[in-house]
């Protein structure tokens, strides 16, 4: 079997168990199990493959026939412009999530010596990427996970980010002495009755924590909202993405909460995405 005929053998398998872009899924599991560039790939897609890539590479497609997420499976993402270490203990960064990082750095031109707090920071592709765009002078990142903080910690590491991690349940190991110019949150916002609805992809290995914000979704939103007013500066932003339909109701849970000039941001599909507030 040549390297090119794996590659569209895996692809007919993966269409067979309902994965989407599965040629496109199947030369990235390619490239990764024989460690070749596309230029490599295109000079020697009929040399035969060999046996240890061969063996590296079924691996790699029987766990995504049973539907581990491509990344979880390559160990890694982009966000960004850049890359992240991904695994089972945090969630896949999304595209739509670059949207909060956008609006987020639209906020902070023209502040001086900006500190920035990213509540449940997951991978830490939030606060990363906003360090990485110098736009915080300090950047401290919190979860509740300590799994996902040893992700997040790596990726710091690996994107030469120097942001200080806290192992806190929100803001209850983040110190009171130290106020920000914006708290910047994708918190769990998925209501526990749909977390049975969603992908395989998610249910089955997404941690749960990070998904799950309660009956209605929105515990979350109020429990940082109504806490985040003893660690913002007034005129600080309060920065949150949402689930498509949280819009209004986060919306009200900022304004109940002393915030101003609140504002839904769309994103590339046209769905509410973000919500965010100054503190007044």
């Amino acid at each position: 079997m040549t390297n090119k005929e794996a590659i569209d053998s895996a692809a007919v398998r993966l269409n067979l168990n309902n994965i989407e872009n599965s040629l496109y899924d199947s030369k990235q599991m390619f490239m990764e199990a024989s460690g070749m560039s596309t230029t490599d790939y295109l000079m020697h897609m009929t040399d035969d493959i060999s046996n240890e890539v061969h063996e590296k590479f079924e691996n790699m497609v029987q766990r995504r026939c049973s539907h581990e997420p491509l990344q979880h499976i390559l160990g890694k993402a982009y966000f960004y412009g850049h890359e992240f270490i991904v695994n089972k203990n945090v969630l896949v960064p999304r595209p739509d999530t670059e949207i909060l990082v956008e609006e987020s750095l639209k906020r902070l031109k023209g502040v001086n010596n900006a500190h920035v707090l990213d509540m449940c920071t997951g991978s830490g592709c939030i606060i990363i990427s906003i360090f990485l765009s110098c736009m915080a002078d300090r950047a401290v990142a919190v979860d509740y996970s300590e799994k996902a903080l040893s992700v997040a910690k790596q990726n710091a590491s690996l994107n030469n980010a120097d942001i200080e991690f806290i192992y806190s349940d929100l803001f209850e190991n983040v110190s009171d002495d130290e106020i920000f110019d914006m708290i910047v949150s994708n918190p769990p916002y998925i209501e526990t009755d749909e977390i049975e609805t969603l992908s395989d992809e998610v249910r089955l290995f997404d941690p749960m924590m990070a998904l799950d914000g309660d009956k209605d979704g929105l515990k979350f939103y109020r429990n940082i909202t109504e806490q985040a007013a003893g660690y913002l500066k007034r005129g600080g932003w309060l920065m949150y993405e949402i689930g498509c339909s949280q819009a209004v109701a986060v919306s009200e849970i900022m304004h109940k909460n002393g915030f101003a000039e609140v504002t839904v941001i769309k994103d590339l599909s046209g769905l509410d995405r973000v919500v965010c507030g100054k503190l007044m």
